[in-house]
């Protein structure tokens, strides 16, 4: 039981210092505000079209993309850990895998899919 208590006693310390820095910084924080700090836009350029424009998917794209092969990259970490134990077959089931990696960034760049226009 009292495992349990040091770990609850360690969040409601996490949580107080949490509300007082958020107290703090409502407090003691300047208050200035001016019509350029209001505008929506924090680069300061006033938008010249409307926003119902047709949004890119080609950074979507690429950006899930990233996430797909960097999701796969930390699959490698466990398996460079243990691969003591796992000899031949680890190494031959890693090589499998990067192959199919591999197989997969050249169809993509084929395709195209890497491309900034």
């Amino acid at each position: 039981m009292s495992e349990y208590f040091f770990i609850s006693l360690a969040a409601i310390v996490a949580i107080g210092v949490v509300a007082v820095l958020l107290l703090l910084s409502t407090i003691l924080g300047p208050r200035n505000p001016n019509r350029a700090k209001l505008t929506p836009y924090e680069c300061g350029i006033i938008p010249q079209e409307e926003a119902k424009g047709r949004y890119p998917v080609r950074f979507a794209t690429l950006a899930m993309l990233f996430i797909i092969f960097d999701i796969e990259v930390v699959f490698m970490y466990p398996w460079a850990v243990s691969l003591g134990e796992l000899k031949l077959f680890g190494l031959l089931e890693m090589v499998v895998f990067i192959a199919i990696l591999g197989i997969a960034y050249i169809y993509i760049w084929g395709r195209g899919g890497l491309e900034w226009d």
